[in-house]
């Protein structure tokens, strides 16, 4: 056990929808970095989007509760579109091996509207910015024929 080792996000992930379930990340769609959203007669629509995330825990940070931030920002971090707070405790069940590092697994789905297309980030972070990662992606707009 290297009591160094510290609360980590090991994946970060964008897709069409995300589910997580008896400690199980379910992805459909995952991995995209484009977003396309067809105008129609100038009305902006909705975006639905899953974020999926797996958090590292060592055995030494587990019953433990670790505040996590989930934030879409705009390229330059000016403005967020979504943002998500809460906190993840991953307790130490009877089998597990003394030192062993646990997985806690998150998603959300999002509805929202971009107010432009462009440059957006997925940021995570955990424990207040102890660990942060991020997943860049870009969206675009065409026009309704």
């Amino acid at each position: 056990m290297q009591e160094t080792e510290t609360t980590t996000i090991d994946v970060l992930i964008l897709a069409n929808h995300a589910e997580a379930l008896n400690g199980l990340l379910y992805i459909s769609g995952g991995g995209w970095t484009d977003a396309h959203r067809q105008l129609r007669d100038g009305i902006v629509p909705t975006n639905h989007f899953g974020i999926g995330v797996s958090v590292r825990v060592p055995w030494h940070e587990t019953n433990v509760r670790h505040k996590f931030v989930l934030e879409v920002q705009n390229e330059d971090a000016t403005a967020s579109v979504m943002r998500a707070e809460g906190e993840i405790n991953v307790g130490r069940p009877p089998q597990l091996t003394p030192g062993d590092v646990q997985h806690a697994v998150l998603a959300i789905n999002v509805d929202t509207v971009f107010p432009a297309p462009g440059a957006y980030r997925v940021v995570a972070t955990i424990d207040d910015g102890k660990d942060t990662a991020t997943w860049p992606f870009r969206v675009h707009d065409t026009r309704a024929g």
